[in-house]
């Protein structure tokens, strides 16, 4: 598969209330983030807030939202980006993320 990220990593404001929420609250988001891919939202919420952890943890959500989305790269290039960008990589993310959901919704009404 050779899909590519919908959002850039700089379109932080493709949904303004997502940014603000991940710039004031980035461990609420991220717990969401984790929840959304099979992790547990309060552990990975609170883990966050621990410093180099959050930017290990960062790295392994974003492994997996590109596995799900079948986008191309690595965990050395995902923990690189969270080092250099945490913020960016998180709107990123959660732009990712909604936009898997709808089509999730769609299927199991079927």
């Amino acid at each position: 598969m050779s899909n590519e990220w919908q959002h850039g990593l700089c379109g932080c404001f493709d949904n303004f209330g997502l940014c603000i929420i991940s710039y004031f609250v980035p461990c609420y988001q991220f717990g969401r983030n984790a929840e959304a891919v099979g992790e547990s939202c309060l552990m990975c919420g609170l883990l966050f807030l621990v410093p180099v952890l959050d930017i290990i943890l960062g790295a392994h959500i974003r492994t997996k939202v590109r596995e799900t989305k079948g986008i191309p790269g690595s965990f050395i290039g995902d923990l690189v980006l969270w080092f250099c960008c945490p913020l960016c990589a998180l709107v990123q993310e959660a732009q990712e993320i909604q936009d898997i959901r709808p089509a999730a919704m769609v299927i199991s009404r079927e």
